[in-house]
C-alpha cells in the first residue's frame, strides 16, 4: 500500500474496495438510462449554446444629414401614365421635380381588356424628348413663355416639353398642344388619345433627405403659382361624352421606406405566438382603394422609424457607429438605388412604419353615405394620392445575439452530468434497498 500524502486527508472522495461492490441488473439498465438521458440533455444543451435569437433596443436617433430610400410598386388601372406626375418635397423646402433614374412606369390595358402590362419605360418625371434629328441652327417658339433652364438650345424651345415647362414657368396652362409646331411634330395629342383607357403602374425607388416630407402622385405637370404647388389638370378632366372618366382608383402592391429585411432575417424577429412578416414593417402592402369620382383625393400619414439589423459578429468587423450609420452622403450619387442601407458585414439599415389614412371628394361634403353625417369636407384640394412621411427621433436596433455563452454551456454540460448521475444512483440505491429487502422477507 503506498505511503500516505498530506493531501489524503483532503481527499472529498473516498473509494470503496473492488470486492465491496455489487454489480446487478436493475443497476446496468438505470446506467443505461442514464446515459441516453444524459446524451439527449447535453445535445439539448449545445442546440441551445448554438441558437441565436434577435434582442431589440431602443435608442435616440443620432443621425444627421442622413439620406433615405424610398421604394414602391403603385397600380393606377383608370390613368394613363402620360397624365401621371410624380413631385418630392420635404420640410427643408427642397423639391425634387424630376427623378433621375429608378423609376420606371409600366402602361397598362384598360380594365375590360384585363389590364395587363403593355410596355415598360423609363420614367423621367416631366419628359426629356430631345430633338436630336433638328437643324442645328434651329430654334423653336415659345409661345410668349420664356425659355426653360437647362433646354437644349439656350433661349428657345425646340421640344414639346420645353413648351410645356416654359408654360408652368409662368403658370399656365398648356391643354393638348393645339397650334403647337413641336407638340405636333411629336403627336403629343396623339400620343394622349392613344392611351386613353389605360392605366400605369409606377415602380421603382428613389432617394430623398431623411426628414419631414412628401410625395405625391397627381395628374398633370406640377409647378407653383405663388406660395402653391399646383397642377395642370386640362387633360385630366378632359374626357369625351361617352368616354370613361380617369379616377385615382389605386392598389399599392408595395411601399417600403429602405431596403427590404430579407426572409430568413424575417424568421428570428418573429415568435412562436406572433410570426413576423415583411407587412409587419410595410403595413400599407396590398392596400386597395376604389373610386368613381375623378376629384377625389387620398392622404396617407406615415409615422418612419428607423430600424437596424446587426448580425452576429458585427462588433469584430465593423464599429458600432458605423454599423449604426451605413449610409455615406459621399456615395450618395454613385450607389445605385437599391445598395442604399447594406453594410458588407451583412448589418441592414432600414425603416418601419405605422400609417394612418384619410379620404375625401375635393367637391366637399360630408360622409353620409358611411354613415357619418357630422364628418364634413372642405371644397377644393388636387386630385391624386398622397403621401406625407414623419421621421421618429427613436430608433430600433434588432442585435443577434447567442441565448448562452460557451461558459454557460460547459456550466449546463457539468449540471446534466452530475444531476443525471446523482438521480440514477439515487434510483439504483432505492432498486436495490427494495429487493434485498423483499429477498430477506421471503427468506424467513
Amino acid at each position: 500500500m503506498p505511503a500516505k500524502s498530506r493531501f489524503t486527508r483532503l481527499d472529498a472522495f473516498t473509494k470503496t474496495v473492488e470486492d465491496a461492490r455489487v454489480r446487478t441488473t436493475s443497476g446496468g439498465i438505470v446506467t443505461i438510462f442514464s446515459l441516453l438521458t444524459v446524451f439527449y440533455l447535453v445535445w439539448g444543451e449545445w442546440s441551445d449554446y448554438r441558437r441565436i435569437s434577435v434582442h431589440p433596443e431602443l435608442i435616440v436617433d443620432k443621425g444627421r444629414g442622413e439620406k433615405m430610400e424610398i421604394h414602391m410598386n403603385i397600380s393606377f388601372p383608370r390613368i394613363p401614365c402620360e397624365l401621371l406626375t410624380l413631385d418630392v418635397m420635404d420640410v427643408s423646402g427642397e423639391q425634387q421635380s424630376g427623378i433621375k433614374h429608378g423609376i420606371s412606369k409600366v402602361q397598362l390595358a384598360p380594365v375590360k381588356d384585363g389590364g395587363m402590362p403593355l410596355e415598360i419605360s423609363a420614367m423621367d418625371l416631366h419628359g426629356e424628348d430631345e430633338a436630336s434629328h433638328l437643324s442645328p441652327d434651329y430654334c423653336g417658339n415659345c409661345y410668349g413663355a420664356p425659355s426653360p433652364q437647362g433646354a437644349i438650345k439656350p433661349g428657345c424651345c425646340n421640344t414639346c416639353e420645353e413648351v410645356r415647362e416654359g408654360y408652368a414657368s409662368v403658370s399656365w396652362a398648356f391643354g393638348r398642344g393645339e397650334g403647337v409646331e413641336q407638340c405636333e411634330r411629336e403627336h403629343y395629342s396623339e400620343k394622349l388619345d392613344s392611351q386613353r383607357g389605360q392605366g400605369c403602374r409606377i415602380e421603382g425607388g428613389f432617394r430623398v433627405n431623411k426628414v419631414v416630407g412628401n410625395f405625391h402622385i397627381a395628374p398633370g405637370r406640377s409647378f407653383s403659382n405663388g406660395q402653391m404647388h399646383v397642377h395642370d389638370l386640362n387633360n385630366y378632366l378632359d374626357v369625351a361624352q361617352g368616354e370613361t372618366a380617369h379616377t385615382f382608383t389605386h392598389e399599392i402592391h408595395h411601399l417600403r421606406f429602405g431596403p427590404q429585411v430579407p426572409e430568413d432575417v424575417a424568421k428570428r424577429l418573429g415568435g412562436r405566438n406572433m410570426p413576423w412578416t415583411n407587412h409587419h414593417a410595410n403595413p400599407l402592402d396590398q392596400t386597395v382603394q376604389v373610386t368613381d369620382d375623378p376629384a377625389f383625393n387620398y392622404m396617407y400619414f406615415v409615422k418612419v422609424v428607423s430600424t437596424s439589423y446587426l448580425p452576429l459578429g458585427w462588433q469584430q468587423k465593423s464599429g458600432l457607429s458605423s454599423a449604426l450609420t451605413l449610409q455615406n452622403s459621399d456615395l450618395d450619387d454613385v450607389l445605385p438605388v437599391g445598395s442604399h442601407g447594406r453594410g458588407q458585414d451583412g448589418s441592414l439599415e432600414t425603416h418601419q412604419y405605422s400609417v394612418t389614412s384619410h379620404k375625401r371628394s375635393l367637391s366637399g361634403g360630408s360622409d353620409s353615405a358611411e354613415g357619418h353625417k357630422e364628418r364634413l369636407h372642405a371644397r377644393g384640394g388636387i386630385p391624386g394620392v398622397f403621401f406625407s412621411y414623419d421621421i421618429s427621433p427613436m430608433k430600433v436596433i434588432n442585435k443577434e445575439e447567442r441565448t448562452k455563452t460557451f461558459a454557460g454551456f460547459l456550466t449546463g454540460v457539468c449540471a446534466v452530468i452530475g444531476g443525471t448521475l446523482t438521480v440514477a444512483a439515487a434510483i439504483d440505491r432505492g432498486v436495490y434497498e427494495g429487493a434485498t429487502r423483499i429477498k430477506k422477507l421471503h427468506t424467513r
